[in-house]
């Protein structure tokens, strides 16, 4: 025959059951709030590589105005340089001119 286990017995273990059930809950809930957290941090690096694959589009776009800036400077420079290039030669060769008399 079977022996059965008397009250206290069985309220102890009842007892031990709950408290690894409150421990095992304890533990998923600890578990829940890493995950939310997971998630929370997860969506936060979404939004900053976007932010940052917006602000390198936009620095992208930046260089370019300024390469155009930058060049349209220095074309207006060489413009100016040749110009004033151009006087001195008519200048002197005026001025060539005019000593032998034409």
């Amino acid at each position: 025959m079977e022996e059965f286990i008397s009250r206290g017995e069985h309220e102890e273990f009842v007892r031990r059951i709950e408290d690894e059930r409150k421990r095992t809950n304890h533990r998923l809930e600890d578990l829940e709030e890493g995950l939310r957290q997971i998630q929370d941090l997860t969506a936060s690096v979404e939004r900053l590589a976007l932010s940052v694959e917006s602000m390198a589009k936009s620095q992208g776009k930046q260089e370019e105005r300024l390469e155009t800036l930058e060049g349209r400077d220095g074309e207006m420079w060489r413009k100016v340089t040749g110009y004033v290039v151009t006087a001195v030669i008519g200048i002197v060769v005026g001025y060539i001119f005019t000593q032998i008399g034409m």
